[in-house]
């Protein structure tokens, strides 16, 4: 079968470009090697025996970034709007009420209007309020969209203009835990993604969770044309003796293209591509992952105990983010309380999400047994930090479910269950193979509104002649 795209996974970024590509007429597979959609932002289903009934969970989305009003335009999500054709009321957003960044005897709230994050620099770092402007001028200035740019550290950057070091940590803590591959740092370019997508626009949850948006994309999907096959493992790209790809095996199925997208991961698409040059290049699997553990109340936690949506929480001054040494490491967390999208509803069952940073090699190594039983004391751990953080809140357990970086891996194929992908970005999204293209995390852009995004500009870029039409 031959056609003129081949997209390799069916996550956020692959269907946004294949959508893209179809609706300029290319002929586009895409093909996705678990069941459903979605890669790294998915959903999924547990029992629950002891109440009764199916529950439905939201894998990878706490939030979705980059929040903007209905009509506003020149911003990220108003681009994926337009060249995605795509209606803004689709999304059915349920804003933010604030978020915090929570470290010992200090705390700093951001929320969708960038003037609070202002206010609470001026009111706890009063003295360091003018470099923090200086920071704010150097982010809307700079150029992150700048294919050509090099990797920079954040840190000195940052360290350069602000001189107090706890302020640099509390500004680093949220945007390194959403968004950076890089252990203690992230290149500067995404540091001013995620300041832009976090501190200037902020976040918002669909109504309905992460399904809204797969559901939408996978619909517009078919509608433009597009073959999407499940269960649909890419076991090889192949590549002629000029170096340039044709195609992909499933199996002993082939698939002829001259052009191919892989979401899959930089790592994981060198690994499909025996001819690959690795000599020339044999890009690092990264070292970041996490595990989640999320429970079901019978009740909500009541906004006078803990409005906030999202809690970026660290026990010292010094924020440390790296794999784990252990397990999993408690002394920070992120802690999402998805009722407080929606504020209004102060009745029925409450929902709260725990995610730590975590070490693959050492959940590897457990048997079934031990890997159940440490599971519960993550859930322990969870629990403890959700009550510390909602002193006074009483409510009873109905379901917890905890899953961990080998989970991860089973279900997205990355290896090690990395989640920011590898440390060496493209951002152009050219490999040495002539026709094989890198787009999702490996390409640079971040979270779900980064993800679609890099899609459509790789498919822009690579898949469509003079970048198509807006």
């Amino acid at each position: 079968m031959n056609y003129d795209v081949i997209v390799i996974g069916a996550g956020m970024s692959g269907l946004a470009a294949g959508i893209r590509l179809a609706m300029f007429n290319k002929k586009v597979v895409i093909l996705e090697k678990h069941s459903i959609s979605g890669g790294l932002n998915s959903y999924y289903q547990r029992k629950n025996s002891d109440a009764g009934g199916i529950r439905q969970f939201d894998v990878g989305l706490h939030a979705l970034t980059n929040f903007i009003k209905k009509g506003e335009k020149a911003k990220p999500f108003s681009k994926l709007l337009k060249q995605l054709r795509l209606s803004y009321d689709d999304f059915k957003l349920c804003p933010q009420t604030y978020s915090k960044i929570v470290f010992p005897n200090i705390e700093l709230k951001f929320s969708n209007d960038f003037e609070l994050l202002l206010n609470e620099v001026h009111e706890k770092f009063p003295g360091d309020m003018d470099q923090f402007n200086k920071l704010v001028d150097v982010v809307r200035t700079f150029n992150e969209l700048d294919l050509n740019l090099g990797y920079e550290s954040s840190r000195a950057r940052i360290s350069a203009m602000i001189k107090n070091p706890l302020l640099v940590e509390m500004l680093l803590c949220p945007l390194l835990i959403y968004g950076s591959a890089w252990e203690e740092d992230m290149d500067f370019a995404q540091f001013v993604i995620m300041f832009k997508s976090l501190y200037f626009e902020g976040f918002s949850r669909p109504e309905g969770g992460v399904r809204t948006i797969v559901n939408l994309l996978l619909e517009k999907a078919k509608v433009a044309g597009c073959e999407i096959r499940f269960r649909a493992g890419v076991s090889e790209i192949m590549v002629n003796d000029s170096g340039k790809v044709v195609g992909v095996k499933l199996g002993e199925e082939e698939l002829m293209a001259p052009i191919i997208l892989s979401s899959a991961g930089y790592p994981e698409t060198v690994k499909m591509t025996p001819r690959f040059p690795t000599q020339i290049l044999n890009p690092k699997i990264g070292p970041m992952t996490f595990m989640e553990s999320i429970f079901i109340f019978d009740k909500k936690i009541p906004s006078q105990i803990n409005d906030s949506t999202i809690t970026f929480y660290n026990d010292s001054s010094k924020y440390s983010y790296q794999a784990a040494k252990n397990f999993f490491d408690t002394s920070s967390a992120v802690v999402c309380l998805p009722d407080n999208y929606e504020i209004t509803k102060t009745s029925g069952e409450g929902v709260a999400r725990v995610t730590f940073m975590s070490n693959f090699d050492q959940w590897r190594s457990l048997a079934k047994d031990e890997y159940n039983e440490k599971k519960e004391i993550v859930a322990e751990e969870s629990l403890k930090l959700i009550k510390k953080l909602s002193p006074g809140f009483d409510g009873k357990v109905l379901f917890k479910d905890v899953f961990s970086p080998t989970t991860i891996e089973r279900y997205t194929w990355h290896h090690k269950g990395t989640v920011y992908g590898s440390t060496d970005k493209t951002r152009d999204g050219k490999t040495p193979v002539a026709g094989l293209y890198i787009i999702g995390t490996d390409q640079g852009f971040l979270g779900i509104i980064g993800s679609i995004l890099s899609g459509i500009s790789m498919a822009n870029l690579h898949g469509l002649m003079n970048g198509g039409e807006a």
